[in-house]
């Protein structure tokens, strides 16, 4: 739909072009033949000079004189890099003002991608940023963040090899395509390298745990015309347990009641919520178990088990890590119009984690849901419901280092190209092809179901003896061994029941990329016109192929999911650069995308216009307006279907009884809370995920070494995909029974082909809801509401050198939230159940050289309150106990010293005064992590000494 207004604003530019070069074309013949030479020599030398004047920024494909655009941006140098004490690029981007969202990581226990590592731009969601490196697409990690979206680790990315990083706040589409909703972040890695270099740098927690090794070399040479670049990084980074901090040790002993152990061996009824204490020898046996802290244990109520105050600390806090990573950067100048180029980013990375005894257990409840024991029936029938339930503790495992889960990853990004200019025009050109590929291997320990359950039902259950239980005439009878329940197992006798599966996925993509570019294109008022116009087209692929023991049922409660497809894609963008007058100009970009799904095109046009006006040299005031998107990532379209139980509402029944939709809570069961077998999955026929995004703001500079930024920005999402609510489509049936919505609608017949009923004994009613099909769908809203503001000042103190201050932060002002069409719009800054982001964050640092000898830096980050863990129970703090936690600063310092010119010595402690998350008495006591693991750590401090040695 954009296509014809960038054709027409391209035909006007060039018939200006022409009209100019006519009206200047004044010489005769003669005068051309006799001044042709010179004149060719000084329009070569003019357009050399003007392109020395020239940059070319993130956030625009034009070359131009100005740092400063219509597009805020941020950089992060590589020297902010080192001298701030991050140690990895996900830190240092994380640690930004605008990162205010809460990410998984690799604290959250068990989660689908706890070996990556993502940010969130001012809450929205992880897929909304646009990572590129290089100004090139990274490909998409193979795994899925929280099970169902598809996102880019940052994890593998060599530090030492970062130029610098810039980050683009608000949508910027019409220039990068797909996925830049929220922003772009682009690493740009280095290009030159002036001496052979060497890095060495050794790190280690004070807390114990987390020791890391980190080297890294990088050389150059030049072979004629050649030119080359290579460099390494490897990085060994040991983990941290839980066991290792604190807060983590044990179960939390400062909440709302005393710490609970956990229920390593009980036998309880799940439907009166009684214990059953059947150890003849009282925990006797189990007393060697986790480090000998098992044992007899009673909760307040006097219900009686086996357990341990100290099993949070058997599970990794952060993943055992190493990283390898190769990059080379290589030019040949085949003459003065004419490079070719050719760039290589591999990397290698191993990880191990483990979840801890919370999730490597055996209970009854799996295959039989629960058993009945007629020795435990006090004459009700429901008494004698039981389940078993155990851990198996690190001295049953043979430690749990040794059943680890492991993560490999293969990586790598490969772009060919050539660029030039065309004789001694204006005009540049760049024509690549980039293919990025990411294989993913997931080593996995697995309980299997076929050994387990032989082994338990010989050991502990016996027979399945004859009938089922007297209450609900459906679970099966035992009369198990309940002292042999609470013998623990050998290592061999835990190795012949458990093992490995390798889940195996894989991201591709390859892209085809023309650009034409022209700084001056024509003169205006203000100065020179630029244009770029870009080509590109490609196809990418995902696969996630869950090993078979997953699928079938051999593994014993755990499942997975597989899914695969591909697609073909391109693209045009079209920039004007247009200085209108010398104090204003406009930046005008259209893009539009397509891809080719299934033989359906699924496509989109975006754009952006951009106002900078100067109304003095020390001043800019700017402002953007367009649209950004996001197509549907291969797994919304291509995952495969996966079930699950939940319970729905019967509207259409309950109405036909007399309790209508204000009434459900009245309705009689099994009608007011229907239990049914639901399955979801991907969806070829999703739309693209659409937003209008806006921001305005201003840079003042008063001094030449002082400039202050403040923006703000607004985003306006629609069509963001999410599951098909259950409830709503049966209030959507209830609606189309009663006459509301006509049955022939699409909205009746979508309904009505989602819900499977059985037979129905009453007329007057339909049979009960079994299934309902639960496809992603386009269907969620949000708008966000930001500030962001950057101060830096560099000023001199005399004979003691120089002061270099800077200062970022970040405020959400409004985050609204609808998830369904008749949900109502949540406010998430006020609604903590749905959000534990961060509202606000500031982070600034101070770097003092007194010589060309040393330097020293300060950085703090202030991360603002977030809501204590009542709050998101409760959704609201007017609860009693509810309410906000304190802000969380850390600080972090930095020493260098050159004691030769080739040679920087430096220290760094991370997080100065070992500062744990603010403490929050609302946990229970039977929280083994006490903290949001979104939105904190407990590492603590953290010491690194380094070498720097250049050759």
């Amino acid at each position: 739909m954009y296509q014809k207004p960038i054709v027409v604003a391209l035909a006007a530019a060039l018939s200006v072009v022409a009209v100019q070069a006519r009206a200047q074309d004044t010489t005769t013949p003669d005068d051309q033949t006799t001044s042709g030479t010179a004149a060719t020599q000084d329009q070569g030398d003019q357009t050399k000079a003007k392109r020395l004047q020239t940059i070319t920024v993130t956030g625009s494909l034009i070359p131009q004189t100005e740092i400063e655009t219509a597009t805020p941006t941020t950089t992060i140098t590589a020297q902010d890099l080192k001298v701030r004490g991050f140690t990895t690029v996900a830190e240092a981007l994380q640690q930004a003002s605008f990162s205010t969202g809460s990410v998984q990581g690799s604290q959250t226990s068990a989660s689908f991608t706890q070996g990556a590592q993502t940010l969130s731009l001012f809450g929205l969601p992880v897929g909304f940023v646009k990572y590129l490196i290089d100004g090139r697409p990274m490909g998409n990690f193979p795994a899925l963040y929280n099970g169902s979206d598809a996102f880019n680790n940052l994890s593998g990315i060599p530090m030492d090899m970062v130029d610098h990083i810039d980050v683009l706040p608000g949508g910027q589409s019409s220039l990068y395509g797909s996925d830049a909703i929220a922003g772009v972040v682009n690493i740009v890695l280095k290009k030159n390298i002036d001496r052979p270099t060497i890095d060495v740098r050794y790190g280690w927690h004070t807390g114990g745990g987390g020791a890391d090794r980190r080297v890294s070399f990088a050389d150059g040479f030049t072979a004629g015309k050649f030119n080359m670049i290579i460099g390494g990084q490897f990085e060994s980074t040991q983990p941290i347990w839980g066991f290792d901090r604190g807060l983590t040790r044990q179960y939390f002993t400062q909440g709302t009641d005393p710490a609970t152990a956990s229920r390593d061996f009980l036998v309880y009824n799940q439907f009166t919520g009684d214990y059953h204490f059947l150890d003849p020898n009282n925990c006797a046996g189990t007393t060697a178990l986790f480090g000998g802290t098992e044992g007899l244990r009673t909760r307040t109520d006097g219900r009686t088990y086996c357990g341990s105050f100290y099993t949070p600390g058997y599970k990794t806090v952060t993943n055992d890590d190493k990283t390898a990573n190769l990059y080379t950067h290589a030019t040949f100048d085949v003459n003065d119009n004419l490079q070719l180029y050719g760039d290589l980013l591999y990397t290698y990375e191993e990880q191990r984690y483990t979840a801890g005894s919370n999730y490597i257990w055996w209970g009854t409840g799996v295959d039989y849901g629960a058993y009945y024991d007629p020795r435990l029936d006090n004459g009700d029938g429901i008494s004698g419901l039981v389940d078993l339930q155990r851990a198996f503790a690190p001295e049953e495992t043979g430690g749990y280092k040794s059943i680890l889960d492991h993560q490999y990853e293969h990586s790598y990004m490969l772009t060919l190209g050539a660029k030039g200019t065309f004789g001694d025009s204006y005009w540049d050109y760049d024509l690549g092809f980039t293919h990025s590929d990411d294989k993913l291997t997931s080593h996995n320990f697995q309980r299997f179901a076929g050994p387990m359950d032989a082994f338990f039902e010989d050991r502990v259950l016996g027979p399945q003896l004859p009938g089922v239980d007297p209450y609900f005439g459906f679970y099966p009878i035992f009369e198990p061994d309940y002292a042999a329940f609470y013998n623990p197992l050998t290592p061999a006798e835990f190795a012949s029941l458990t093992g490995y599966t390798d889940t195996r996925a894989k991201t591709w993509d390859n892209m085809l990329r023309g650009q034409l570019t022209n700084a001056s294109l024509f003169s205006m008022p203000g100065g020179d016109a630029g244009i770029a116009i870009v080509l590109e087209g490609g196809n990418q692929g995902w696969n996630y192929t869950p090993d078979p023991r997953l699928l079938n049922g051999e593994v014993w409660g755990t499942t997975d999911v597989q899914g695969a497809g591909h697609r073909s894609r391109y693209a045009a963008t079209t920039e004007f650069r247009l200085p209108l007058l010398s104090q204003l100009t406009l930046d005008v970009s259209g893009r539009y995308d397509n891809y080719k799904v299934e033989g359906q095109n699924v496509n989109h046009g975006t754009y952006n216009l951009g106002l900078e006006y100067r109304p003095f040299q020390s001043l800019l005031l700017r402002g953007r307006y367009g649209t950004a998107f996001k197509v549907p990532t291969l797994a919304d379209q291509y995952q495969g279907l996966s079930g699950y139980y939940d319970f729905v509402p019967d509207y259409l029944n309950c109405n036909r009884l007399g309790y209508g939709p204000g009434n459900i809570a009245n309705c009689p069961a099994p009608y007011d809370g229907t239990q049914f077998f639901g399955q979801q999955s991907g969806s070829t026929t999703l739309k693209p995920i659409t937003a209008k995004v806006w921001s305005y703001g201003f840079v003042w500079a008063p001094m030449s070494r002082m400039s202050l930024s403040v923006d703000y920005l607004h985003w306006d999402i629609n069509n963001e995909v999410n599951t098909e609510s259950a409830d709503n489509l049966s209030q959507i049936e209830y609606l189309c029974d009663i006459g509301t919505l006509d049955m022939n609608s699409a909205s009746c017949q979508n309904a009505f082909s989602k819900i499977v009923r059985g037979p129905s004994n009453d007329p007057a009613l339909l049979g009960q809801i079994q299934e309902i099909s639960t496809p992603k769908v386009n269907v969620s809203n949000e708008q966000v509401n930001a500030i962001t503001a950057n101060f830096s000042y560099v000023f001199g103190i005399g004979r003691f050198g120089d002061l270099s201050a800077q200062v970022s932060y970040s405020d959400v002002l409004k985050h609204e939230y609808q998830a369904y069409p008749t949900d109502p719009s949540r406010e998430l800054l006020r609604h903590p159940f749905y959000s534990t982001d961060f509202k606000t964050k500031v982070n600034g640092s101070l770097t003092w050289t007194p010589n060309e000898q040393w330097s020293a830096t300060v950085y703090f980050n202030r991360y603002g309150s977030t809501p204590n863990y009542l709050a998101t129970q409760n959704d609201n703090y007017s609860a009693e106990g509810t309410g906000r936690l304190r802000p969380w600063i850390l600080y972090n310092a930095s020493v260098t010293y050159n004691p030769v010119e080739n040679l920087a010595l430096s220290v760094l402690v991370n997080n100065v005064f070992n500062k744990m998350p603010p403490l929050d008495r609302s946990y229970p006591g039977t929280t083994s992590s006490p903290y949001n693991e979104s939105n904190y750590n407990v590492y603590g401090r953290a010491m690194y000494v380094e070498a720097n040695y250049k050759f």
